[in-house]
């Protein structure tokens, strides 16, 4: 098993695209309310025609907020395991400990960007907007489990977000150019992020036995069920931080908001990571079974 990068080449382009906080979100830069957040192949609020189209504009900033605000739970699980895989071998290449301490330095970068971003949306928002929690909690709970299964969780978010801004994000002016921006300077930073979990990856699935590979996918689909929990979970708190910033929604409005946001959401998280080609090609690397068997799984997600 190998991957067609190294840890000298990611580190090399990984220094060339770093970028500072402020430059991304400066003290007095502010977001754009009158502007969507998310594109609609991520939010999915068009068809939810009951609302106005600025009700619609107001949920989809909602769902943005969410969706940034999971990207930092994530990482607080993430910031951790690279730091104690780059400890299991201090003494081997020199590129491979400063390639995963820099990968490592960035993620705790993007918690902090990440928090800066609500403290600013909160204040203009104009209302409360809830996400569960608390990260420490989900953090100990996904490291509770095999290291190769979280590294492929890790690996299914790092492709993730290179589908959700390579598809969507990218070329979509309708955003708000401040949102828009935080996502591509968090994306270039990922794409070598990506490389990096391949290659630990394969580091910590060298060696295993197809029965041992074949539980890790178990225990990563297990984690990817309790992100699915914690999702639908995420959708009611939406939909409440709605109804406080615009009206409150019927029970039928609500039912359709609910299962049209749920599906969303799981596509966003689950659905666009299990699939992404370069996500699936690492799995095949380690058992075309698991590969299959994850494949199918994320039938339920799209």
């Amino acid at each position: 098993m190998h991957a067609q990068f190294s840890y000298d080449q990611v580190l090399s382009v990984s220094e060339r695209v770093a970028f500072h906080i402020d430059d991304v979100l400066a003290p007095g830069a502010r977001f754009d309310f009158s502007r969507p957040f998310l594109p609609e192949s991520l939010a999915r609020v068009e068809s939810l025609t009951f609302l106005t189209p600025a009700q619609r504009v107001c949920l989809n900033q909602i769902r943005a907020h969410a969706y940034l605000c999971m990207f930092g739970t994530v990482e607080e699980f993430i910031l951790p395991f690279v730091l104690d895989h780059a400890r299991s071998d201090l003494a081997g290449s020199d590129a491979r400990t400063r390639a995963l301490l820099h990968f490592a330095s960035e993620e705790a970068k993007h918690i902090d960007l990440f928090k800066r971003f609500r403290a600013r949306f909160e204040r203009d928002f104009g209302s409360a907007c809830e996400v569960v929690g608390p990260a420490q909690v989900i953090a100990k709970s996904v490291l509770a489990q095999g290291p190769l299964a979280v590294a492929l969780t890790i690996l299914h978010i790092e492709w993730m977000t290179q589908r959700h801004y390579l598809e969507s994000v990218k070329r979509d002016q309708r955003l708000d150019p401040q949102f828009q921006s935080l996502l591509k300077h968090h994306f270039l930073e990922e794409c070598q992020h990506a490389k990096l979990d391949t290659l630990m990856v394969l580091e910590l699935a060298r060696g295993m036995k197809s029965a041992e590979i074949s539980q890790s996918v178990a225990e990563y689909l297990g984690i990817v069920g309790a992100f699915d929990e914690l999702l639908a979970q995420q959708v009611e708190l939406d939909l409440r931080s709605f109804e406080r910033a615009q009206r409150a929604l019927s029970t039928l409005e609500w039912e359709t908001a609910r299962t049209t946001q749920l599906s969303a959401t799981r596509f966003t998280f689950l659905g666009s990571g299990m699939t992404h080609p370069n996500f699936v090609g690492t799995l095949r690397l380690l058992d075309a079974d698991a590969a299959a068997t994850v494949l199918r799984a994320a039938q339920d997600f799209q």
